[in-house]
């Protein structure tokens, strides 16, 4: 009697359908069950864009609000750097003339410089440092252009990171095979 139930139950578990049939099920079903995957991000796109354009590698990411981030500290940099070559060309200009031992050129030294003109010497000191200030302010705008580089390649590889709730600690019985031993370990499940 066993037999004969286990022997009905499996061939009611076989049943086979006509081709036709489930060529029509799978073609009515293959736009509705099937989801469409998400795209792959590619971190690299992000990084290339905000090295040739700065501010476009945070577009990419849809990091929005840090583009006038970026570009208040590059343009300061900018200002900063304009204005120091216009003060070392008066400078180099104010030194020129301080130091030609023409005193017919002397109404042409700008002021602040003119109030000094009989001390070629501070002149050249003042000159050299806004000279070392232009280096300074074409590093810093270097700098904050790979800040604005490294931040669209930190945002851009994290932009797929999981932060789900989905985090679990358990604890599990296992075999280690390398010490022959059975023990507990606790096991941290993250995402999926």
């Amino acid at each position: 009697m066993i037999l004969f139930f286990l022997c009905n139950q499996s061939t009611v578990a076989q049943k086979i359908k006509s081709p036709a049939d489930s060529l029509i099920f799978n073609e009515a079903n293959l736009s509705k069950n099937i989801p469409d995957s998400p795209k792959k991000y590619n971190p690299n796109i992000a990084v290339r864009r905000s090295l040739i354009f700065p501010g476009w590698g945070q577009a990419t990411n849809k990091k929005y609000w840090k583009i006038p981030l970026v570009y208040g500290a590059l343009g300061t940099t900018t200002y900063i750097f304009f204005q120091n070559i216009k003060q070392y060309k008066d400078s180099k200009n104010a030194y020129i003339l301080a130091t030609d031992n023409d005193p017919t050129n002397d109404s042409q030294i700008k002021q602040p410089y003119y109030s000094v003109k009989d001390q070629p010497e501070r002149i050249k000191v003042f000159r050299n440092s806004v000279r070392q200030n232009i280096d300074y302010s074409v590093m810093f705008f270097i700098a904050f252009w790979g800040l604005n580089v490294a931040d669209a390649a930190v945002d851009a590889h994290l932009k797929t990171f999981d932060v789900s709730d989905d985090l679990s600690l358990n604890i599990k019985a296992g075999f280690s095979p390398m010490a022959h031993t059975n023990g507990l370990s606790l096991v941290l499940n993250i995402g999926k």
